[in-house]
């Protein structure tokens, strides 16, 4: 009788280990899952997609892909692409876009109707990127100024001198050749061209947001102005590295993120070379460059709700980690609700990149005009 009964007690743990085992599988049938982002819900996918230049060191960072991979089981295969060709080009195989302004978002949208997924996950400012020595000059004139740590530029007087064809002998920078300007990308092509090309416009058009109505005064102009620059880069981080490389263009036009990012890369030997001789200017008015990222197929609505942080990681650890290395590693604002995304509200107080001049708050921030009014803008400047 106890044989029988130890052969029964053996019997039932080996059905018990039984039924522990099928739950398991059930429960998690892709083996080893929440250590690699796979469930039943999120089978691993390579996401294809095109984003812009200034963004591919966040996608590139080794930190992200990690959290992508493991917590969401996405592999992201992405090239770079000005946000306006972005969202003109066909789409075929391309599971979602990464431009960096509503505008080209609507531009998007009005070519190819209906509802479009998208979430706007970064923010960051169109700013000016100078030398200690040209924004001297231009605060001798009144156009750059200093308050506190930060340099203003202030656009009423900026644009009116870089389109009359001012020389830079006239601000004592003799080694600088020819008329003053201010670079930027291409902005048939590229966003940072694009909108700044909509902020020269605006002033062009008295200082407000520019109409229909102002567009034959203000097309000569800007199409003199653009044409006046010669050869342009097609994206914002090609601009920025052959400005920090070279130093020999006076004035950039580029994303405040450019420069936090470039102080987190350099070694902490060389930051205060690159403080002291770079200035970061901020124009009055400025606009801020959104970068909504949009969902072409539903593998591209996983990484938007990745990013976007609609969609939890299978590990809390990583919860808002995405976030806080876009403002950490990368200088991306994605406001007050991700973690670490803002600088620190002291006054005066030195960003985590080792910094100074970084204001805590974007004000003087103008609308861009309606895509009509930036549609005939970018036309003109193609002729």
């Amino acid at each position: 009788m106890g044989d029988s009964r130890a052969t029964l007690a053996g019997l039932g743990l080996l059905l018990l280990a039984g039924v522990v085992v099928f739950v398991a599988v059930v429960a998690n049938p892709f083996g080893g899952g929440s250590s690699n982002g796979d469930t039943p819900d999120r089978p691993p996918i390579t996401v294809t997609g095109r984003l812009g230049s200034e963004k591919q060191d966040f996608m590139r960072d080794p930190e992200v892909q990690r959290i992508l991979r493991e917590d969401y089981g996405i592999t992201v295969d992405f090239t770079t692409l000005g946000s306006i060709e972005q969202v003109r080009s066909n789409t075929t195989g391309q599971d979602f876009l990464w431009p960096s302004n509503e505008v080209a978002l609507q531009i998007y949208k009005d070519s190819h109707g209906g509802s479009v997924k998208f979430s706007t996950i970064f923010n960051s400012p169109i700013v000016l990127y100078s030398w200690a020595n040209v924004a001297d000059a231009l605060m001798s004139k009144g156009i750059v100024d200093k308050q506190g740590d930060v340099y203003y530029a202030d656009l009423s007087k900026l644009v009116p001198f870089i389109t009359t064809e001012h020389q830079w002998s006239e601000l004592g920078l003799n080694d600088l050749y020819g008329r003053v300007s201010v670079t930027s990308t291409d902005p048939t092509v590229s966003n940072s061209g694009n909108i700044f090309a909509a902020l020269l416009a605006n002033m062009l058009a008295g200082g407000k947001v520019a109409q229909q109505s102002d567009l034959a005064t203000v097309l000569p102009v800007l199409r003199s102005y653009y044409n006046s620059l010669g050869f342009l880069e097609q994206g914002s981080g090609d601009l920025f590295k052959k400005f920090t490389r070279t130093g020999g263009i006076p004035i950039i036009v580029g994303y405040e993120s450019q420069i936090l990012e470039l102080m987190q890369q350099v070694p902490e030997s060389q930051r205060q070379d690159v403080a002291t001789r770079l200035r970061i200017v901020y124009p009055r008015p400025t606009v801020w460059a959104s970068h909504p990222i949009i969902a072409v197929t539903d593998n591209g609505e996983r990484l938007m709700n990745a990013l976007s942080g609609r969609d939890p990681p299978s590990n809390p650890d990583d919860a808002g980690k995405l976030l806080d290395i876009a403002w950490q590693s990368h200088g991306f604002r994605s406001g007050l609700s991700g973690g670490g995304s803002l600088p620190s509200t002291t006054p005066g107080a030195v960003t985590p990149f080792g910094l100074q001049g970084i204001p805590n708050d974007i004000a003087a921030v103008m609308p861009l005009p309606n895509s009509s009014v930036l549609d005939a803008i970018t036309e003109a400047l193609k002729q």
